[in-house]
């Protein structure tokens, strides 16, 4: 019984020296990384004042087939460059302009049909119901016309903007159906600053200040300018979002690029 009561003490005390030590090594821990947690405390600032920052494209979007067609071509593949306008995609659609022939067609006999009843009704050898459902076939033969024009439309798909090509999701000669994912493309030359700053820089950080970014991706220095100010301030962080863009030259920029901004005065 003895030996039993002083071997459990033995072992309580065991765990305790373990806890202890456990406790010393995390408040080590803690103390050593104290001046480094306190240098990120305030919304991304480092210990220079400078904020974190990141560039993303203004227009970034994925392009879907509006059809139901079998690829023709696809004029670029991926980090190509294009201007606004410029072809894309084009479908094999064959069939849509055979069935505008025949849209046509109906169409122009529609047409000649309430050519002719209106004369009759001149003549008062035709009924008002009759020459009524004449006009009503001419305007919707007219109305399927425009509806497969619209469609035959689509076969083409140009560039929404110029940028250059992020991913191509499809092939030469692959039949899609309307809603397949093509390219994914995004717009190089208008590209925005996003950085979160502390909201306690509203007392003086207004639209159209100025600062300057260091952009570690080329290693070098580009101006900026506040555009927008968030709407929300976040209440956990203090925090408030900001939309700012390059005032020089953006050569070079690329979507995804960050760096480092600097506010004249904040240190």
């Amino acid at each position: 019984m003895g030996s039993a009561a002083g071997g459990r003490s033995l072992m309580v005390a065991a765990v305790f020296r373990r806890r202890w030590m456990t406790s010393l090594l995390v408040g080590g821990c803690l103390l050593t990384q104290a001046p480094a947690l306190l240098a990120q405390s305030e919304a991304g600032t480092d210990q220079d004042g400078r904020i974190r920052v990141q560039l993303t494209a203004l227009n970034d979007l994925v392009v879907s087939s509006e059809v139901a067609a079998r690829i023709e071509r696809i004029f670029v593949r991926d980090g190509d460059a294009f201007r606004s306008g410029a072809p894309l995609v084009s479908f094999d659609c064959r069939t849509l302009e055979a069935q505008l022939e025949k849209t046509r067609a109906t169409r122009d006999g529609a047409r000649h049909h309430l050519e002719t009843v209106q004369r009759l009704a001149e003549l008062n050898s035709v009924g008002k119901l009759e020459a009524d459902q004449a006009e009503a076939k001419a305007r919707e033969t007219a109305a399927d016309v425009r509806m497969v024009q619209s469609t035959l439309a689509k076969c083409q798909i140009v560039a929404p903007f110029s940028g250059r090509v992020v991913q191509r999701m499809a092939s030469d000669h692959q039949f899609v159906n309307a809603g397949t994912p093509l390219l994914s493309l995004v717009d190089t030359s208008a590209i925005e600053v996003r950085l979160i700053v502390p909201s306690r820089w509203l007392s003086w950080l207004k639209a159209g200040a100025l600062f300057q970014i260091r952009l570690e991706d080329l290693d070098k220095t580009v101006e900026a300018k506040v555009t927008r100010i968030g709407a929300r301030i976040d209440p956990i962080s203090q925090s408030v979002a900001l939309v700012a863009v390059v005032t020089g030259s953006s050569a070079g920029l690329l979507p995804g690029m960050s760096g480092w901004a600097t506010f004249p005065g904040v240190r």
